[in-house]
């Protein structure tokens, strides 16, 4: 099965990430935790100013803190990235909108 996650950082800085694999639910929790380690191993802030980090905060603050350079450059990071992205959200779609603020699922 095909998953896609499209990371947005401008409108002409996209990175499209295609992966041979299925959403596994049963591996939601584990890449969750994942992205709260990475999330904190960034310190990244929080977006919003109740200080309360959702999932799709952690995604957005961790695209934006690797960067658009970054995950060009490093492809291994980007596919685990994105890998995690479609096992949390449980979803073979995703998009990654820094300039919209927003993560689609």
């Amino acid at each position: 099965m095909r998953c896609d996650v499209n990371f947005i950082f401008t409108p002409t800085c996209k990175l499209d990430v295609q992966l041979n694999m299925a959403p596994e639910a049963a591996l939601a929790a584990q890449s969750q935790q994942w992205l709260v380690q990475k999330w904190e191993e960034l310190d990244c802030e929080p977006l919003r100013a109740s200080g309360k980090v959702l999932v799709l905060d952690r995604i957005l603050g961790i695209t934006d803190a690797l960067g658009y350079d970054f995950l060009l450059k490093h492809d291994e990071q980007r596919e685990t990235l994105a890998r995690h992205c479609v096992n949390a959200l449980g979803s073979r779609h995703v998009t990654v909108d820094l300039p919209g603020l927003s993560v689609k699922a």
